[in-house]
């Protein structure tokens, strides 16, 4: 039982709810790291046990890739009590967590197995539900930082607003583009000559070890294909992996792991 430093932080009530179970049902091991590098030592240690991570989505994401990093598929599942703000648990929720603590743990006692799929990209970063390559919010440097003179100047431009007439504002400039090649198992999707708002992979679509890829773009219908491996390149971009913020890169390729990693999950009745 790895216990994430800020679980014990967020909600303290909650992690010894979910130890008194796990206890109480097994001859659980704690663990309570205190950073990441304490963290791993305590996944690898695990031996035959199987690991229980308290925890929020980063937890979990942490614990995902460093057991792909094992490159011991069958020895990989794992069990998740989350505890943490709502925000940050949202992609165990989507995975189909419980999201009490009671449940949590007694799922981590008596649920099944599920194998799940993951996106590896070529750095070997892992993703657990989906990725975007999100809009661009404005041009490079667009936004100054907000400093103290910059506030001066702001109150000085205020103020000669309510002295003198001023001409009406010019129209708001479209939103940047982004300039991307996007192949989907080799087939070129789109182009650098044809911007596109945002991109999006999510994985586990369908019984065949595939990512649905979507195409956004500002002059037409989304395009939408799935695929087994999708590499994006162009000028500098960052993408959002689950709850985590990566790049820039100007190349990246992500591929699909069937099966690659298991989840505890509740039992299907029935």
């Amino acid at each position: 039982m790895v216990i994430d430093p800020v679980a014990r932080r967020t909600d303290g009530e909650s992690v010894r709810i979910a130890k008194d179970v796990l206890s109480a049902g097994s001859h659980a091991k704690i663990c309570l790291p205190d950073n990441p590098e304490e963290f791993a030592r305590a996944l690898s240690r695990r031996g035959g046990r199987r690991a229980v991570v308290i925890g929020d989505d980063r937890a979990l994401r942490r614990a995902v890739a460093l057991l792909h990093r094992e490159r011991e598929p069958a020895g990989s599942a794992l069990s998740l009590i989350p505890v943490g703000a709502a925000a940050a648990l949202e992609l165990a929720h989507s995975l189909g967590v419980p999201t009490g603590a009671v449940a949590a743990a007694r799922t981590a006692l008596d649920g099944v197995v599920r194998r799940l799929d993951l996106l590896v990209d070529d750095s070997d970063g892992v993703v657990l539900g989906a990725l975007r390559i999100p809009a661009l919010s404005g041009a490079p440097g667009a936004e100054a930082p907000h400093t103290g003179v910059t506030a001066v100047w702001d109150t000085c431009r205020s103020l000669v607003r309510t002295l003198v007439h001023t001409a009406p504002s010019a129209p708001a400039a479209p939103p940047p583009l982004h300039r991307l090649r996007v192949e989907a198992d080799g087939v070129l999707l789109n182009d650098l000559d044809r911007p596109v708002e945002s991109v999006t992979m999510t994985s586990g679509c369908g019984d065949g070890g595939l990512a649905e890829v979507t195409i956004h773009s500002p002059d037409g219908e989304p395009v939408t294909t799935e695929a087994k491996a999708v590499t994006v390149s162009g000028a500098d971009f960052r993408y959002r992996a689950d709850i985590q913020v990566g790049g820039p890169v100007r190349t990246r390729t992500w591929t699909v792991r069937p099966g690659a990693w298991g989840l505890m999950l509740p039992a299907v009745e029935g």
